[in-house]
């Protein structure tokens, strides 16, 4: 199959290849473009194209349908008919597939289906290169030095299926991280941004907020570990919260396996989870956190079935007023625990009904708290209560009546999301926002800041 090729035409010659019982087919079309650099200078810049295949072959028996999933990068004309054999064969030689469903059909086709994939390219960093460098200028007369990158990627995803499901879904994603340090390397802020298409991001006002936290740094605190009233930026609510969406699952509730489980049987599904009118939420069609509207599923998992590709996808409350309304779940997992068909999305969305900013709320502290830039290592402790670990990173400054007053050593933490959201005290103004340590996997996330009463800081971590 040459590069030529269109990507709608390999999906119809694939399934034209197939003899399973069902089919499903998708190509991914990628293209990515970065720049990188150090000390204020540019360091290293390209762009990539790459394009990916996969086949689904389900195969009907006595005791079940079975599935086989093969994927394959750089596929020619010559390994097109292998791969869906292999894919056949890896099906009937599978017992039967526990999440099997009547494969989806009957979706309207997408019009742009036979329409070439989109794609990104340095252009897409026009605008924003230039304002970098000036940034750059910036930085260097202000004795700071700044490193980072910032990454654009589009794929374009073309979904065929035996059943006549002919999907197309087109997704940007783009990401910029910047660190500042001080020349002697002792102090080092960072921050971080989403985008469709940085035309949204502002090189010298993200070094304004960095110079400001640098200038925080030059008193240093020491600080014992413990509970402290604590403000969780937007980026560490997103990254605690991904992680409580990635451990939603449906059937792990209903097995008694996770926090979502009810002691005794069942799940918590109806259960108020915070005091405050916290909705937290998914929607393909959110303003500028677009995501695929319909399911596009590579392989089985937890959350995941191969044969909900194609279903289609809708807004979303997992949590509304504070109280639990959905847990992720496959058509099997469904039916096997009663609530509704609720597949996982590619964002997520925090609303609280706060007005304040974070340096608002700041303003508003009385008392001592701490303020956190970023987490990150964060690991799983216990899934019974998922208690999760991890490290604050780049900037823990100390706030005494509404002013910082400088940083303290970072910590190691201990703490469960749902039980912050069951603790917090206040939230502020929602806005999109880049999970530091979830950022390779999950970018499109909008949250507001915490404040947190009694987050704890369970030791002190040295040398991060």
């Amino acid at each position: 199959m040459s590069r030529a090729s269109k990507p709608y035409e390999i999906v119809e010659r694939a399934l034209s290849l197939s003899t399973a019982d069902g089919c499903v087919v998708i190509a991914d079309e990628n293209s990515s473009a970065n720049l990188r650099w150090a000390g204020n200078a540019l360091t290293t810049n390209g762009v990539t194209r790459g394009r990916t295949l996969t086949v689904i072959a389900t195969v009907d028996g006595a005791q079940g349908t079975a599935s086989g999933v093969v994927t394959r990068s750089a596929v020619t004309a010559d390994d097109l008919e292998p791969l869906v054999r292999a894919a056949e064969a890896a099906a009937r030689g599978a017992g039967p597939a526990e999440d099997a469903q009547p494969l989806v059909s009957g979706v309207p086709a997408s019009a742009d289906f036979t329409e070439p994939p989109a794609e990104t390219g340095s252009d897409v960093f026009a605008d924003f290169a230039p304002a970098l460098g000036d940034a750059f200028a910036r930085a260097r007369s202000g004795g700071r030095e700044l490193y980072g990158f910032a990454n654009h990627e589009m794929t374009s995803t073309y979904l065929g299926s035996s059943t006549g499901v002919r999907l197309r879904h087109d997704q940007p994603n783009g990401t910029l991280e910047l660190n500042a340090k001080s020349p002697d390397r002792t102090r080092s802020a960072w921050a971080g941004r989403a985008t469709r298409d940085f035309k949204d991001v502002d090189p010298a006002a993200l070094d304004t907020e960095l110079a400001r936290r640098l200038g925080w740094a030059e008193r240093r605190i020491e600080l014992p570990a413990g509970r402290y009233e604590t403000l969780l930026p937007p980026t560490a609510v997103a990254d605690l919260l991904i992680y409580q969406y990635w451990s939603a699952s449906a059937r792990d509730a209903a097995e008694g396996r996770t926090v979502f489980s009810r002691p005794g049987g069942g799940t918590r599904v109806g259960e108020k989870l915070s005091g405050l009118p916290l909705t937290l939420r998914s929607d393909p069609y959110a303003p500028g956190l677009e995501s695929a509207p319909f399911v596009i599923a590579h392989a089985s998992g937890d959350g995941d079935s191969v044969f909900d590709n194609g279903l289609p996808l809708a807004p979303t409350d997992w949590i509304a007023g504070g109280k639990l309304e959905r847990l992720t779940a496959t058509r099997h997992s469904a039916g096997l625990t009663g609530l509704p068909v609720a597949p996982a999305m590619d964002n997520l969305v925090l609303d609280g009904g706060g007005e304040r900013s974070l340096d608002e709320m700041v303003a508003a502290t009385t008392g001592r708290a701490l303020l956190l830039t970023c987490l990150w290592y964060i690991r799983e402790v216990d899934p019974a209560t998922l208690l999760l670990t991890g490290l604050t990173r780049d900037g823990v400054y100390l706030v005494e009546d509404g002013e910082v007053v400088g940083e303290v050593n970072n910590f190691r933490f201990n703490e469960s999301p749902v039980g912050l959201l069951s603790r917090a005290s206040e939230a502020g103004r929602t806005e999109k926002t880049l999970p530091r340590e979830w950022g390779d996997y999950f970018t499109r996330a909008a949250m507001p800041p915490l404040r947190v009463p009694d987050f704890h800081m369970s030791s002190v971590s040295r040398g991060v």
